[in-house]
C-alpha cells in the first residue's frame, strides 16, 4: 500500500500554507496520487490509506512553482470543492513534463481549475453587490454597522481589503457561517463565523432605499431570466429590496399593458390659460420687492397659473404652487416641480418627495403643519422619447420666480425657511451660495424670518455609493432636527 503524505492547513482559505508545503513535497518527489490535505478541525481531502507527517520544506527553494499557476490557484483554491488541493498538486507536478500545459484550455485538469477560479470570482462578485450594512448603536453610543452575508465559497479573508478601502470610515461587521471580519476604522479582524440572528434585521435608511427601488422599477425593461442571472434568488432574502420583487415581477405584465395603453407622459394641458397678467416692468426692484394684489394663497395660485415671467409656463403642463398650512411657523422650499408633480399639481409628491416625507416622520414634523413650495413653480425638462428629463433652472429662471416665492413669504409669514438645494437658496436669498457653506446653520434673514440651508431628497436618491448614501442620509435628517429644535426654542410671539 502506498504511504500517503498528509498536508495540515489552519483554515481551508490557508493558501500559503498549502504552497509552502506543496512545493516542498514536489521538490522531495511526492507524487501527486499521495497526498492527503487535511483542514483543522474538519477534512478537506479524504483519499484512504495511511496518512504521515510531510517532510521539511526547506527543498522549497529548489522548486519553483509557475507563477501563472501560482495566480490561478490563489483564487480558486478558495473553492469549496474537496479536491481543490490535490488538483492543483497534480498540475504542479504535471508542469515540469509539459511547460505548456496551462495553455491546453481542453485539458480536464487545466479546465477544471479554470472552472474553479471563475467560480470563486462569480462568488466575490456577488458579496460586493450583495451585502447590505445595518446601522446599530455600538456600546460605545456611537455607530456601527452589520451585514449578513452567505456565500459560497472561502472568500471571506480574501474580499475583506475591498470593504476596508470601501467603508473605511465607517466602523463594521460582515457575519458569515464560516467567517466574519470586523473593521474598527483601523484594524481588520478575521473571526469566527457566526449565525444569522447574529445580525440586526433591518434599519431607517431602509425604508428610503424601498421607496427608491419601487419608484425606479420599470416593468416594461423586465427580463426574469437576466435579473436571475445577476441576482441569483438565493441572495434575495438578505436584500431589504426582497419582498418587493416577487410582487413587482408577477404584476409587470399588468404595468407594461398599462403603460402601453396610456397616453404619452406629456398630457394635453388641462388648464386653458387666461392672456397673461399685467405686471411691472421686470426690474430688480419689482422682484426682490413684490406688491401682491393677491390677499390669499388661493387667489395667489389662480394668478401664479396666468405667469408669462420666464419661457417656463409654455411646455410645463402646469403651475405647482406652494401647498400646506397657510399659517406654518416652518416653510420648506426646492427646487422646481418634477414630472409626476408638474402632472398632479402639488409639489414632492414623486420619488423625492417620498423620500421627504420618510425623512419628516423620522424627525418627528408633522408635514400638514408646514408650507411647501418650490422656488420655481413651473417644471424645466427636456424630452427623451417619452420621458421628461429634469434640466436645472438657470439664474434668470430663479430669479423671475422669486416674484411669486416671496408673495408666498409674505402670506405665510415663517418663522423659519428651510431652502432644500442650491436653487432654493437663490431663490431665498437673492444670490448664489454653496450648500458648504451654510449647512447646518440657522441665520437671520429679517425681522421675522431665518433660514436653514441642506440638500434636496432627489440628491440623496442620486447616490451610489452606500457609505455616502447613510452618511448623507443622517446629515439630512441632523439638518431637520435642528429645524424642529429651533423652532421649539422659538415660539410665535
Amino acid at each position: 500500500m502506498q504511504t500517503m503524505t498528509r498536508i495540515e492547513l489552519a483554515a481551508a482559505d490557508d493558501v500559503d500554507t498549502f504552497w509552502h508545503h506543496a512545493a516542498a513535497l514536489a521538490a522531495s518527489g511526492v507524487p501527486h496520487e499521495a497526498l492527503v490535505v487535511d483542514i483543522a478541525g474538519g477534512t478537506a481531502d479524504l483519499f484512504g490509506g495511511t496518512p504521515a507527517t510531510a517532510p521539511s520544506s526547506s527543498p522549497q527553494t529548489a522548486y519553483g512553482i509557475s507563477t501563472v499557476l501560482r495566480a490561478l490557484g490563489t483564487t480558486a483554491l478558495l473553492h469549496t470543492d474537496p479536491q481543490r488541493f490535490r488538483l492543483f498538486y497534480r498540475l504542479m507536478r504535471r508542469l515540469e513534463a509539459e511547460p505548456y500545459l496551462l495553455s491546453i484550455a481542453s485539458d480536464p485538469d487545466v479546465a477544471r481549475a479554470a472552472a474553479l477560479h471563475k467560480a470563486v470570482r462569480r462568488d466575490m462578485h456577488k458579496m460586493t453587490a450583495f451585502v447590505r450594512f445595518r446601522e446599530i448603536v455600538a456600546p460605545d453610543g456611537q455607530p456601527a454597522f452589520i451585514a449578513w452575508f452567505e456565500p459560497e465559497h472561502h472568500i471571506v479573508a480574501a474580499i475583506a481589503p475591498f470593504f476596508v478601502r470601501r467603508f473605511a470610515n465607517m466602523r463594521w461587521s460582515i457575519l458569515t457561517p464560516r467567517r466574519s471580519i470586523h473593521w474598527d476604522g483601523e484594524t481588520l479582524v478575521v473571526a469566527a463565523g457566526a449565525t444569522r440572528r447574529d445580525a440586526p434585521t433591518g434599519d431607517p435608511v431602509e425604508d428610503v432605499w424601498r421607496t427608491y427601488y419601487a419608484n425606479i422599477f420599470n416593468p416594461a425593461r423586465l427580463k426574469v431570466q437576466a435579473m436571475q442571472t445577476e441576482m441569483p434568488k438565493k441572495y434575495w432574502h438578505n436584500l431589504p429590496e426582497s419582498d418587493l420583487i416577487a410582487p413587482l415581477i408577477k404584476s409587470a405584465r399588468s404595468r407594461t399593458a398599462a403603460m402601453i395603453a396610456a397616453p404619452a407622459s406629456i398630457p394635453a394641458k388641462p388648464i386653458q390659460r387666461p392672456p397673461a397678467i399685467s405686471a411691472p416692468p421686470l426690474t430688480m426692484a419689482t422682484v426682490i420687492a413684490p406688491g401682491p394684489d393677491a390677499v390669499t394663497l388661493e387667489s395667489l395660485a389662480d394668478e401664479e397659473a396666468s405667469c408669462r415671467r420666464c419661457p417656463l409656463f409654455q411646455p410645463a403642463t402646469q403651475v405647482v404652487p406652494g401647498n400646506g398650512a397657510p399659517d406654518a411657523r416652518l416653510m420648506f422650499v426646492g427646487e422646481q416641480p418634477g414630472d409626476q408633480e408638474d402632472i398632479a399639481g402639488v409639489p414632492f409628491v414623486g420619488p423625492a418627495g417620498n423620500v421627504f416625507n420618510i425623512a419628516l416622520e423620522r424627525v418627528g414634523i408633522d408635514r400638514t403643519q408646514c408650507f411647501v413650495t418650490n422656488a420655481v413653480k413651473h417644471f424645466k425638462f427636456e424630452p427623451r422619447g417619452k420621458r421628461r428629463l429634469h434640466k436645472k433652472p438657470n439664474t434668470s429662471e430663479i430669479d423671475h420666480c422669486r416674484w411669486w416665492l416671496d408673495i408666498e413669504r409674505k402670506l405665510v409669514k415663517p418663522q423659519l425657511i428651510v431652502a432644500l438645494g442650491v436653487t432654493a437658496a437663490r431663490g431665498i436669498l437673492g444670490k448664489t451660495v454653496t450648500i458648504s457653506s451654510m449647512r447646518g446653520q440657522i441665520q437671520p434673514l429679517n425681522d421675522r424670518e431665518h433660514v436653514l440651508v441642506t440638500v434636496h431628497p432627489s440628491y440623496l436618491l442620486r447616490l451610489t455609493d452606500e457609505a455616502d448614501k447613510r452618511r448623507e442620509w443622517n446629515a439630512f435628517l441632523a439638518d431637520l432636527a435642528t429645524a424642529k429644535d429651533w423652532l421649539a426654542d422659538h415660539p410665535r410671539l
